[in-house]
């Protein structure tokens, strides 16, 4: 006999969020993507309207880092052992066969590097289309091609040999001009995983130019990321955004969120952070002293540093990796590899339609 009184289960991916959120994002014609490797998914969130936002969860084999290159129009995702490069097809996503007229953008795969498994965490482009990732597992910054797995760039100063071997946690990478310019990891050790002796309080963030380390003493700092010619970068241990002053080596607090933070992107004066949920049975989460413990993202009104918004997530999404805004893209979709789909948008430098299935 069934019981009626049972509350609904949730579907998947439901999330809650504040009333402010939707309308922001259309406000600002934007679509946020997040990378969630423990849910294996890149999930896109919408604006339906001006009061509801929708969702699109695509699966990936553990991605990570979100590149954009917006002059061509490309995504890259960083995945467990490969780095997939998309191109984007308005004209496809017009007669998309599934649904027409409703996606305004279409993503589809157009370029695999098989890597193999290098803990890639961020992606960026650079220079002439150059793609540039943090190689953790070697502790190193690399560039991709179609010559090697990876191509070395630059390595701290302080680590002896390239091994894979995790000795620094090397995770985040912030551009400038086209480059790498500065970097985070947890630590400066010179062994395997030697960061997680001081995970808490060993964090630095190193200028790749000369090798210098201009902060020391960060609280596990991911995300590194240059806005309006200020370095910021978030500390996920104590769930704060903090500025950093080059020059001086310090560093203010613009907003503590009391949440495991990583992954975030700025659009116009609006900052998208998100959450994590700290992992259950993990010795250095344990050693977290955070109130919150929700998966989600925050909005922060940057010249003020004030909570704009936020969505939490009740289902299948615990931990986010990154953070990344489409601007002018109010409706994108993307097709993965795993599915035959892909195979059959045809795009030519003249033409571009669907196949058809005989």
């Amino acid at each position: 006999m069934s019981n009626n009184n049972q509350t609904p289960a949730l579907a998947p991916f439901s999330c809650s969020y504040s009333a402010q959120v939707p309308e922001l994002l259309q406000r600002l014609n934007c679509t946020l993507a997040i990378s969630t490797y423990q849910a294996g998914k890149l999930v896109f969130i919408s604006a339906l309207n001006e009061s509801k936002i929708v969702q699109l969860p695509r699966t990936f084999d553990k991605p990570m880092g979100i590149a954009q290159d917006y002059e061509k129009d490309k995504l890259a995702i960083a995945c467990k052992d490969e780095v997939i490069v998309f191109s984007n097809s308005k004209e496809l996503a017009k007669h998309y066969p599934r649904s027409p007229n409703k996606y305004d953008s279409l993503y589809m795969p157009r370029l695999t590097y098989h890597t193999g498994t290098l803990d890639i965490h961020d992606l960026n482009f650079g220079q002439n289309n150059e793609l540039y990732g943090v190689n953790t597992l070697f502790s190193s910054i690399i560039k991709l091609d179609d010559d090697y797995n990876f191509r070395p760039v630059w390595t701290p100063s302080f680590i002896d040999k390239m091994v894979a071997e995790d000795r620094c946690h090397l995770n985040g990478m912030a551009m400038l001009n086209g480059k790498p310019k500065y970097v985070t990891a947890f630590g400066q050790g010179n062994y395997f995983q030697s960061w997680r002796d001081t995970i808490t309080t060993g964090g630095v963030i190193i200028d790749v130019d000369t090798n210098e380390t201009i902060v020391e003493g960060l609280a596990m700092p991911h995300t590194p990321r240059i806005f309006n010619g200020e370095l910021y970068t978030l500390l996920s241990a104590t769930g704060e955004l903090i500025k950093v002053n080059r020059e001086a080596g310090t560093y203010e607090v613009i907003v503590k969120l009391d949440g495991f933070v990583r992954g975030m992107d700025l659009h116009q004066d609006y900052l998208f952070i998100g959450l994590s949920k700290l992992r259950k049975n993990s010795s250095t989460f344990a050693k977290l002293n955070l109130e919150a413990n929700e998966a989600g993202i925050v909005v922060v009104h940057l010249p003020t540093g004030s909570v704009a918004g936020k969505i939490t997530y009740q289902t299948s999404l615990d931990e986010i990796y990154d953070v990344h805004v489409l601007p002018n893209t109010v409706r994108p979709n993307i097709m993965n590899t795993i599915r035959p789909d892909y195979k059959e948008g045809v795009t030519t430098p003249k033409s571009t339609f669907w196949a058809i299935k005989k």
